[in-house]
């Protein structure tokens, strides 16, 4: 069975082992203060990032990571997830699914018409559920070093 609930104080050694599997997907180099920032979020509820925890038979097994992203053009605000992860060993099991749902009933309560997300373009097994869930825009994304 599978449940999502916000991520708690008590979620962390799960959740760290989550994040750390995140960031090893996308090749991004992880360490304890990089964890520990967005860990302070996570716990802040003043604090705009979200974090949302998958359980699959009360194992948590992923994650999102979800924030409120003004939309100037519509003079709104909108969702944008920035951090999606299911475990390898959870894959094929929904949980993928559960999430994007558990992420729509929190955009109700927040009144964001929409949520916004990025993501690889080799990760073609989450874009296959993307692709399913949701329609891709006509917009590229840039990045600009600082």
């Amino acid at each position: 069975m599978i449940s999502i609930r916000p991520t708690k104080p008590s979620d962390f050694d799960e959740w760290s082992k989550l994040y750390y599997g995140y960031a090893e997907f996308y090749k991004v180099p992880m360490n304890a203060e990089i964890q520990s920032s967005l860990w302070g979020w996570l716990m802040d509820e003043n604090h705009e990032v979200q974090g949302l925890l998958a359980l699959l038979d009360r194992v948590p097994c992923g994650f999102a990571h979800v924030r409120r992203m003004p939309s100037p053009l519509r003079g709104t605000d909108i969702g944008f997830l920035d951090d999606l992860f299911v475990s390898p060993s959870a894959r094929g099991n929904k949980v993928g699914e559960a999430l994007f749902g558990e992420l729509k009933s929190l955009a109700a309560q927040k009144g964001w018409t929409k949520i916004r997300w990025i993501t690889a373009d080799d990760n073609y097994r989450a874009r296959g559920l993307y692709d399913q869930l949701s329609k891709k825009p006509q917009w590229n994304t840039y990045e600009m070093e600082t």
